[in-house]
């Protein structure tokens, strides 16, 4: 009696092989994708700062502050973006 298990890969296995693959290859593009959007995500302070400079440049502008009171809410953007940038010293 001769034992034989059939003649090469049925369709459906061909099919699972390459679907495999295909999910494979695309978790990797997925994973390298968002790692390097992460990392080039990465702002300088005056790109976090810019949402707020840009907000109260148009309060300036629709005149809701003044002069004065514009500048000094930016010394104090400016001081609060220089603190977090020293070290904490305990």
């Amino acid at each position: 009696m001769m034992f034989w298990y059939g003649g090469g890969w049925r369709f459906w296995q061909i099919g699972i092989m390459w679907a495999g693959m295909i999910i494979f290859w695309a978790l990797i593009f997925w994973a390298v994708f968002t790692l390097v959007t992460n990392l080039s995500h990465r702002y300088p302070e005056e790109r976090r700062n810019g949402g707020a400079r840009r907000i109260l440049d148009e309060r300036l502008a629709r005149g809701e502050i003044e002069v004065n009171e514009y500048h000094d809410i930016i010394d104090v953007l400016r001081s609060h973006a220089q603190s977090q940038d020293k070290p904490q010293v305990k």
